[in-house]
């Protein structure tokens, strides 16, 4: 995946989906003690789930092709005195960052990946996360109108994961998914939790 259509979406001040803070599917996976262990934040832009999730004492990678969100998370952290890290990385090929993590958290990346492609974005899942580990997805869902790139049908999302045999998936929810361009009610989505067996 090359970063060049994502990184120019952060050049011209900030992308439809920088909402300036974290989703409330964060606040609340954070609320209710969901994250556990290292935190790998996949997509993350210009990092906002990333830094709130560091603020709380974990420790959090966010990885994403788009430099420029990445140098925008970066200067982010600085001024608010947040140690997270963040890296360049191919969300296709999460194995070559070489460790596991307790959770993974996808905020807006399942729903860029086509239907071809999301077998292989859960694979490289599967590879980045420790046995027993935790993943949330957030992505739009296709309840309403098409807001998004791809949007997802319930079944299509747990079917991709059961299809792994590498996946339980334990709930998905009705949710929302804040944006620049929906309001301040966000756009329909789903959230998934979904266990690594």
């Amino acid at each position: 995946m090359t970063g060049l259509p994502w990184d120019a979406s952060y050049q011209d001040g900030p992308a439809p989906w920088d909402v300036g803070g974290p989703q409330p599917a964060v606040v609340r996976i954070a609320a209710e003690d969901g994250f556990a262990g290292a935190v790998l934040d996949v997509g993350c832009g210009s990092g906002e789930n990333a830094l709130y999730v560091a603020s709380l004492g974990f420790s959090v990678l966010g990885v994403d092709v788009a430099e420029t969100a990445l140098a925008i998370g970066r200067e982010n952290a600085v001024e608010r005195g947040i140690e997270v890290e963040f890296a360049v990385a191919d969300a296709f090929h999460l194995e070559l960052l070489g460790r596991k993590f307790g959770t993974l958290l996808d905020c807006g990346m399942f729903h860029t990946c086509g239907s071809d492609e999301r077998p292989g974005y859960v694979a490289s899942l599967a590879a980045a996360i420790e046995p027993g580990g935790t993943l949330y997805v957030l992505c739009f869902s296709d309840i309403g109108p098409d807001t998004g790139p791809h949007p997802v049908g319930r079944d299509e999302l747990v079917g991709v994961f059961e299809a792994s045999a590498k996946w339980n998936v334990v709930a998905i929810e009705p949710d929302r998914v804040l944006t620049r361009f929906h309001g301040d009610d966000g756009a329909p989505a789903w959230f998934a939790t979904v266990k690594r067996i």
